[in-house]
């Protein structure tokens, strides 16, 4: 029978990174236009990115 390896350290999701609370309000950051509001955008200083579609906005300077 084969040994049992150790566990591996999974990194979180840190989904709590997506939002933000101001008050009683609730914000989300900027989610992709194509896969819809599930799907966050990577923000950059220069572009926003999706890594599940590969869209991109290049933000102006």
């Amino acid at each position: 029978m084969a040994t049992k390896g150790k566990d591996k350290n999974k990194p979180t999701s840190k989904k709590y990174t997506k939002y933000k609370i101001d008050g009683d309000k609730i914000t989300r950051a900027k989610y992709c236009p194509r896969c819809g509001p599930g799907i966050f955008l990577m923000i950059d200083t220069s572009r926003n990115y999706c890594g599940r579609c590969h869209y991109t906005e290049f933000n102006k300077k």
